[in-house]
């Protein structure tokens, strides 16, 4: 990953995810959203993603995003929200399984998105031509940190 962290194994966890079939404009938006928030916060926000209940505000990647009330340009990307969701649920379990960690208590210190390889394909046309199919993948790293006591 292009973000360099120093982390101490008594305060921070991580998780990360390679690849995901998931479009790295789409996941930059919503870890821009979620970066900083407390672990349950970040949780429910995802979930009321994915139940189209509260859009996640777009900054960067505005073209064609529409006007949604009280946010501005807004969209609801629910399969990224599906992917980083599962992912902060693996960084939850692996704050469990030390033991050391209380959950509920922690923030999101880094989240960070980047793209990753192209997985390259082919749309079958007329007369034995082929248009090429691409899918964009997406590397997520996740921190959580511990919040002091």
């Amino acid at each position: 990953m292009g973000y360099t962290f120093q982390t101490d194994p008594k305060k921070h966890v991580k998780a990360y995810g390679k690849e995901l079939p998931i479009s790295p404009k789409k996941s930059y938006e919503i870890c821009n959203a979620i970066r900083g928030m407390l672990l349950p916060d970040a949780e429910k926000f995802l979930e009321n993603v994915i139940a189209l209940k509260q859009p996640v505000k777009i900054k960067r990647y505005t073209y064609g995003a529409a006007h949604k009330k009280g946010h501005g340009p807004a969209r609801y990307p629910v399969k990224p929200a599906k992917y980083i969701l599962k992912l902060l649920r693996e960084a939850r379990a692996n704050a469990e399984s030390l033991e050391i960690f209380d959950p509920d208590n922690m923030k999101i210190k880094v989240i960070a998105a980047s793209r990753g390889s192209i997985q390259k394909g082919y749309m079958p046309r007329a007369h034995g031509r082929s248009t090429p199919w691409h899918e964009q993948t997406t590397n997520i790293e996740v921190i959580l940190e511990q919040l002091e006591e």
